[in-house]
């Protein structure tokens, strides 16, 4: 390995260090939001990259925005609802899973990966549910580094 190889994969590493993942999370306005007001009341700290967009139900969850969310930018993408069973809207958070699945073996197929889309189901009082989530995610997404299509930008 040459010096200029070796300080190239060395500014590589250090740049995948400093790499703080964007996250944009899908949330339905019910269960889902009010775990991240609970999380706020108990001060849970979870990334500040995270971009909340509020859903009337994951149900509204179309495979449109999703993609939409990986083509401005965002390295990893969650969908957040109330748990399976419990939806306000009886079964909008499960075509929402659906549409999850399916985005999933898109993302695959293209190269983009799969890995980084996620569905989470959490109840009005799980706060720290919903932290660990983000924070996994979080920290899955930085392990497969930054949205390739960045790069075009």
């Amino acid at each position: 390995m040459t010096e200029r190889n070796a300080a190239s994969n060395d500014s590589v590493e250090l740049a995948k260090d400093d790499f703080e993942p964007e996250i944009t999370v899908f949330t339905c306005i019910y269960c889902a939001y009010m775990a991240i007001d609970t999380a706020g009341a108990l001060r849970t700290k979870y990334p500040a990259s995270i971009k909340l967009v509020k859903l009337p139900c994951t149900g509204k969850t179309d495979a449109r925005y999703l993609l939409e969310a990986f083509e401005q930018g965002a390295d990893g993408v969650c969908v957040v609802g109330c748990p399976l069973g419990n939806c306000h809207h009886v079964r909008g958070n499960e075509r929402g899973l659906a549409r999850v699945k399916y985005i999933k073996k898109l993302l695959d197929e293209v190269g983009l990966g799969g890995e980084r889309l996620e569905m989470y189901f959490v109840s009005g009082g799980m706060g720290m549910t919903f932290a660990d989530a983000v924070r996994g995610m979080t920290e899955r997404v930085r392990a497969l580094g930054p949205n390739p299509l960045k790069a075009g930008y």
